[in-house]
């Protein structure tokens, strides 16, 4: 097999090509009609997304972050509250929290799941606790806390793996997403009728009727170009989901077969995962990573640093040491091409090459 063989992380263009004429079709009716800010195109994409989220309301936002920090602010939360959540994610999850000055008070991750530990998360409600937002990290579905305290799903990475459980999910359409936009946008969903209606006044600057403003909200609209174009992907999904599964259960049959070390550990399968990543554990974790990067292999470490000792959070208090799944998993964690139209034969190259990498070392 040919050392020269490229395997990028994410192929956007493979996905996109196929649909260029339909995406630039809808992109120019959009320009021709000069609805730019919610509309016609914000609305049905909106009905789309209710009905594949299988929720009364979805309403578009500007970014999945956006979408988190407009449904802490749609519970209320604020100075004086604290919210639950994982120390192992993208920034925004614990990041929306701080923005409106309540308290992330982390607990730690199943060490099989990468997601947080439920038990754990409902052991920490106190006083104080305002919501609970659970992640349903690289594409597998979470748990839910049994608790009375309000849950938010943090669902960026995982649109269709789950029904709701909780009084809000929060998506988003980043392009690397399983249903990626073509800039930042995102959605928040929910079988709540009054909940739903405060996220949309909170999205136009609390604003109802124009410049009559019920409360503080944000500018959290998505555009409506970004709508059309996820119109016109929103019907592929299930068929990119398919491949992803394809494509994980392939990499389980090809490493199976390979002589690895045992503290090489593939995601296990799971009801509903729709692999937004493929992250393995992995020892030497930098040094296989440096390999495949010699062998043309993309690869992203997803994440490199736990919340409780990133510098911005520092003021809460934390020591190395006191979540130590999330930090084994920030030093172990590597994340493999697993992207629709990735080819048998590159998977099989990237397999050999992680073989290679443990051989050499023995």
């Amino acid at each position: 097999m040919s050392a020269l063989m490229s395997v990028p992380l994410l192929d956007l263009a493979a996905q996109n090509q196929p649909l260029r004429d339909e995406i630039m079709a809808a992109i120019g009716r959009v320009v021709d009609s000069g609805r730019f800010i919610l509309g016609p195109d914000v609305e049905k994409l909106e009905a789309s997304l209710a009905a594949v989220t299988r929720t009364k309301h979805a309403i578009g936002v500007s970014s999945g972050s956006d979408a988190l920090l407009v449904a802490l602010m749609a519970l209320g939360v604020g100075p004086g509250d604290s919210v639950i959540t994982t120390p192992f994610s993208f920034i925004a999850t614990a990041g929306a929290v701080a923005r409106l000055g309540a308290k992330p008070v982390f607990v730690d991750i199943d060490p099989a799941t990468f997601n947080l530990d439920p038990a754990a998360a409902a052991a920490a409600v106190s006083s104080t606790t305002k919501a609970i937002i659970p992640v349903h990290l690289f594409g597998r579905a979470a748990p839910i806390p049994e608790t009375s305290v309000p849950v938010i799903e943090d669902a960026a990475q995982s649109i269709g793996a789950s029904m709701l459980r909780g009084i809000a999910g929060c998506l988003s359409f980043f392009p690397s997403k399983n249903l990626g936009a073509f800039g930042d946008a995102g959605a928040v969903y929910t079988d709540d009728n009054t909940f739903a209606e405060r996220v949309k006044l909170l999205r136009m600057h609390g604003g109802r009727p124009n410049f009559n403003h019920q409360a503080i909200g944000g500018n959290f609209r998505i555009d409506a170009l970004q709508a059309a174009v996820l119109s016109v992907k929103l019907p592929h999904l299930g068929g990119w989901i398919e491949s992803r599964r394809r494509n994980a259960h392939r990499y389980r049959a090809m490493f199976a077969a390979a002589k690895l070390p045992a503290e090489v550990i593939l995601p296990a399968d799971a009801p509903g995962h729709i692999y937004n990543q493929f992250s393995l554990r992995v020892p030497r974790r930098d040094a296989l990573r440096e390999h495949l990067a010699k062998a043309k292999i993309g690869t992203e470490i997803y994440y490199p640093v736990p919340f409780h000792l990133q510098p911005c959070f520092q003021n809460l208090g934390y020591q190395r040491g006191a979540f130590p799944h999330s930090e084994r998993a920030a030093d172990e964690a590597l994340a493999l091409p697993i992207y629709p139209g990735l080819a048998e034969q590159q998977q099989q190259y990237v397999v050999d090459q992680v073989t290679s990498f443990y051989a050499s070392a023995s």
